[in-house]
Order: structure tokens, then C-alpha cells, then sequence
């Protein structure tokens, strides 16, 4: 199972572009590459974006999908089914977006599709208990390191809810995060970094108060130092350190050997707690998430976690949860107050659970092998044209950074030192001939176990052509060519 980098790079010669593994009980989509490539302009798609503006900020109901970051038209999605989207002109893509990696099984599949469909008929919204949310609760206990879990309707709602219960059962308000980590976009961990390393953070957006981000400390990600020095000027204060379980939000970039085992390790010796935050890498990286390559092995837990994404099984769900004695502090039972009227909501619930089932052994082998195959095919061709970049895996999330070749990725300053301008290039030309990448270079792409051998074919015939785009490629301005 892939865990860490660069040393994944070189997968090719273990066969890795042939060892794929076939997907279980499903054959090929069928479908079968652009004979051309698509053009840039996509008319429709650029009619409802025009439409969308007059009515929402920026065209869009989330700010990555807005293409800013590439340039060019986003493409409205019309239909879905198994690794494919259709857009609004008509044209299919195979996705490597996968709904930002809630969809593990691909779009539109029938057992889903079925489950949601049966709960839909008895009801949509109760405001009530049902069954189904405790099944659901029951099957995330039963395979992750949590004892106990509240269910909530998005991956925002859960970090909040961990950071506040962090606070309330502490009572302390000091949160620590880290730089190129995201949580959602809740006030307090929407935080810039300070001045210096163990200074207070600034608000990394317009419209949170500076006194919100006055508890929050920002430090680099996989700096053991950072975090001792933190926990010696604030130790008493800090009420709680959040992390994502291997970084996907920057691109993939996975914790060094060791170091959430140390964060937990540091988190106790204080009395702070540890969040972990595996609203991506939860159910996606392997049946008990990130936790379950590190944390399962290595003998220790996190004392809350944040899941999302995959539990929902493409509808809105999410879930934090942990110690036992943590979560009693949750309202009814404690004095933490959290609720939700859509939490638990039968329709999400029921995919989620379906989604779960479906996520077997057999799966997981073919989403690493996948994932293995994929980013050994982009170095290959980025190599073959001279590119320099760095191919980097985080379980079954994989990246190619345009770096120079420095070796692993291990923080946000190191993601950031890349030449966007190539990222582009390669984005639209891998877009023009049916692949969907995630539109940005800060960003894991998703596999699903929908993606056969058609659609792996098509990637293959793809990337050739997109290596030599960023391999052409020239910076827009001077600061990116620094």
C-alpha cells in the first residue's frame, strides 16, 4: 500500500503501469478516447457561467471550482456514471476529481444509487433518530479509532464542532494548526501564519476578526521543532493541535515516519488533545483511514477525529468522534453545545452505508495499484520531456508537483515553490483530450474503483501530449518564473 513519496516515483519498474488489478464484478465503461482534441472554448458550459455570475459570487457554489487557478471556462457537469462526467457540451472526461474524493466507487453506482432511491421513498427528512444513523455510527466505531461519533451534514461543521469540544473539555483556547492544512472554512482555522514561528496567526480572509485568530498558532507542517517550541512558550493555554491525517489540501503530502505518533505523544504530556482530521483520507486511504497505516500499527489514537467525504457516499455527511469521556461533554449529556437539523439525515445516511459495503479488501488493493500506476505514467511522460517535477503519493492520493527535483515534498513552502505556469499547461492539455484533473496544483487527485482500463488508456494516450505542454510552457509573469 502506498504511504510516502518519491519513493513511489519509480513504480514503473516494478511493473506497476501493468499490475492493475481488475475491478471487482465490473467490466470496461466502453468508452473510448476524443479522436480530436476538444476545443478550449465550451460553449455551454460559458453560457452558464455567465448565467451563474448574475446570480452567485464568482459563477460557483465553491471557489476551486471557478477555474481560476487554470484559467479558461469551468465545465458544468450534466450527467455521471462510473469514471466518467459528461459535461454541458456534450463532451465526456475521465475524472480524477472524484466529487474532491468522495466518490470511491465512481459516479452513479447502482448500489447506491438503489440505497438512496429505497430510503428517498419512505422519507426524506425526519428531524428524528432512525436506524440508519446508528447503523452508520456503529460501522465508523467499528473501524476506526473512534468510541464515539456525532454525526453532522459537512466536513466544515465537523472540524468546528472537534475544535470547540477540544475547547470546552480542556477549557483552554489556544488551537494549533498547520500552514497549507485545511479544516473547512471555520473562522478561527482560516489563519495566516505569523511574524515569527510560534507567533499568533493573522486572518487568512476578510471578515474574521483578528481577535478569532488570536488563538490560533500556525506552524510548518512536519516540524517536530516548531511544535516543542510552541508547547514551551503556550503549553498551558493550548487546548488542542489539528492536522490533517496525511495533507491532501496542499497537494499530497503525507506526515514524516513518526510524526503524528509525536504530536499525539506532545498533545498528552500537556493536556491538550489531539484532532485528526481525516475528512479526506478517512475510508479513502484504506477501511480505517490514515490512522489505520499509522496509528493501527504503531499502537496509539488520536482523542478526536473528523471524518467526511466518503462516509456520505456522495451526499452531504460528515462525522466527528473519539474518546469516550471527550464526547460526553456534547450536549444533551455535557455542557458543549452542537446540533444540526439535517444531521443524520436518512437519504445521506443510507449512502454512506452503502458506500462503506462496498468499500472491501479487493477494493482498496485496486485503488493503491491504480493510484501506483497513474503517477508512475504523468513522471514518466513529464520525464520523458525533460519537466522537472516530483511525483508524490499520500496512501491512494497522489500529486506531481512541478519542482525542481529536490526530492519529497514536505511542507507548504516546498508546495508552493512550483511552476504553476507548467501546471496549467498540463491541466488543459490533459482536459482537452477527456481527463479531468482537480484545477489546481494544490490539490490530491482521487481514483475510484470505477476507473477500468479504457479509462486508464485514455489517461495513458493523454499524458504524452500534456507532458510536452508543460514542457512548452512559459511563465505569465516574472514572480512565477522565480
Amino acid at each position: 500500500m502506498p504511504t510516502f513519496s518519491t519513493d513511489r516515483a519509480d513504480p514503473s519498474e516494478q511493473g506497476a503501469e501493468a499490475a492493475i488489478v481488475p475491478r471487482p464484478g465490473v467490466g470496461d465503461n466502453g468508452r473510448v478516447s476524443p479522436s480530436e482534441p476538444y476545443a478550449f472554448d465550451a460553449p455551454r458550459s460559458a453560457a452558464l457561467m455567465q448565467r451563474a455570475r448574475a446570480v452567485t459570487p464568482g459563477g460557483v457554489n465553491s471557489p476551486v471550482r471557478a477555474f481560476r487557478a487554470v484559467g479558461g471556462t469551468p465545465r458544468f457537469v450534466d450527467s455521471a456514471h462510473g469514471a466518467y462526467v459528461t459535461d454541458a457540451d456534450g463532451r465526456d472526461y475521465v475524472d480524477l476529481v472524484s466529487s474532491w474524493g468522495a466518490l470511491l466507487h465512481g459516479h452513479a453506482h447502482p448500489e447506491v444509487v438503489a440505497a438512496v432511491t429505497r430510503a428517498a421513498a419512505s422519507g426524506t427528512s425526519y428531524g428524528a433518530p432512525t436506524e440508519a444513523e446508528v447503523e452508520l455510527a456503529e460501522t465508523i466505531v467499528a473501524r476506526t479509532s473512534v468510541e464515539q461519533v456525532r454525526l453532522v451534514s459537512s466536513g466544515t461543521e465537523a472540524t468546528m464542532s472537534a475544535v470547540r469540544l477540544a475547547r470546552g473539555a480542556t477549557g483552554r483556547e489556544v488551537v494549533v494548526k498547520f500552514a497549507g492544512c485545511y479544516h473547512g472554512h471555520v473562522d478561527a482555522l482560516l489563519a495566516s501564519a505569523g511574524s515569527g514561528v510560534v507567533t499568533f496567526g493573522l486572518p487568512g480572509t476578510p471578515g474574521v476578526p483578528e481577535a478569532v485568530t488570536a488563538t490560533t498558532l500556525v506552524l510548518p507542517y512536519n516540524d517536530r521543532a516548531a511544535v516543542t517550541e510552541a508547547f514551551a512558550a503556550y503549553g498551558p493555554r493550548i487546548a488542542c493541535v489539528i492536522t490533517e491525517a496525511a495533507c491532501g489540501n496542499m497537494g499530497a503530502v503525507p506526515p514524516e515516519p513518526g510524526y503524528n505518533r509525536f504530536l499525539g505523544e506532545t498533545c498528552r504530556r500537556h493536556g491538550a488533545l489531539l484532532i485528526s482530521d481525516e475528512v479526506m483520507t478517512g475510508f479513502r486511504v484504506g477501511p480505517a483511514g490514515w490512522w489505520g497505516l499509522d496509528g493501527a500499527r504503531e499502537g496509539w489514537r488520536p482523542d478526536l477525529v473528523t471524518f467526511g467525504k466518503v462516509m456520505g457516499g456522495g451526499f452531504p455527511a460528515a462525522a466527528f468522534g473519539g474518546r469516550a469521556d471527550v464526547m460526553a461533554q456534547l450536549a444533551p449529556e455535557g455542557p458543549v453545545y452542537q446540533a444540526g437539523t439535517l444531521s443524520g439525515n436518512p437519504v445521506a445516511t443510507s449512502a454512506g452505508l452503502a458506500a462503506l459495503r462496498l468499500a472491501t479488501p479487493d477494493v482498496y488493493e485496486r485503488l493503491d495499484h491504480v493510484s501506483a500506476a497513474l503517477g508512475a505514467m504523468a513522471s514518466k511522460a513529464l520525464a520523458a520531456e525533460g519537466v522537472p517535477h516530483v511525483a508524490q503519493w499520500a496512501g491512494n492520493l497522489f500529486s506531481v508537483f512541478f519542482v525542481d527535483d529536490r526530492g519529497a515534498v514536505t511542507d507548504f513552502a516546498q508546495a508552493q515553490d512550483q511552476a504553476l505556469y507548467r501546471f496549467r499547461a498540463f491541466f488543459h492539455a490533459m482536459l482537452a483530450r477527456g481527463v479531468s484533473l482537480p484545477p489546481s496544483a494544490f490539490e490530491a487527485w482521487f481514483v475510484s474503483s470505477a476507473l477500468d482500463d479504457d479509462a486508464l488508456d485514455r489517461v495513458a494516450a493523454a499524458l504524452p501530449a500534456a507532458a510536452r505542454a508543460a514542457a512548452a510552457a512559459r511563465p505569465d509573469s516574472p514572480d512565477e518564473a522565480a
